[in-house]
């Protein structure tokens, strides 16, 4: 499996649900790039479901979300031209997610999560993702990702 900007997010950085490696009851999502644009997979499992076939929506906004994020911390490494996991850490938070629903996401085949970068700030990250399964868009949504405060940081 490749590696994904999350296994460059710092220790105490790394719990979250959707992304977090440290976090063994989550969805381990990687985000790296591919080209010009940032690429995820995830495989639902048979009990994330909505109606028998098919995908509950709040996890496709999830892994979006998580997506978005990871998507824009890659950015920001690379506009600062600088490598993932250098000092000091770049980790966003999302300040607004919006998802639209394009079809019914069946369950049990991979789905492809592939970003692209639409703006970048100092302090700011705009993403779009879109969700494919079997090579058909089921879900698209709008990331706008925000350096993460120190105060989320624990002392």
């Amino acid at each position: 499996m490749k590696l994904g900007i999350q296994d460059f997010y710092p220790e105490e950085l790394s719990h979250c649900f959707g992304c977090g490696r440290n976090n063994p009851n989550g969805h381990q999502l990687k985000s790296y790039w591919e080209g010009e644009f940032t690429k995820a997979k995830y495989t639902p499992k048979e009990f994330q479901t909505a109606i028998p076939g098919f995908v509950y929506g709040g996890l496709i906004a999830s892994l979006i979300d998580c997506h978005g994020t990871g998507s824009a911390a890659l950015a920001a490494y690379k506009n600062e031209h600088r490598e993932p996991g250098s000092e000091p850490a770049l980790r966003f938070v999302t300040a607004s997610l919006n998802v639209d629903y394009v079809k019914p996401t069946p369950i049990g085949i991979e789905l492809i999560l592939v970003g692209k970068i639409l703006e970048i700030t100092n302090k700011k990250v705009i993403t779009h993702i879109e969700v494919f399964a079997n090579d058909v868009i089921t879900a698209v949504g709008k990331v706008v990702a925000v350096k993460m405060p120190d105060s989320f940081i624990a002392k």
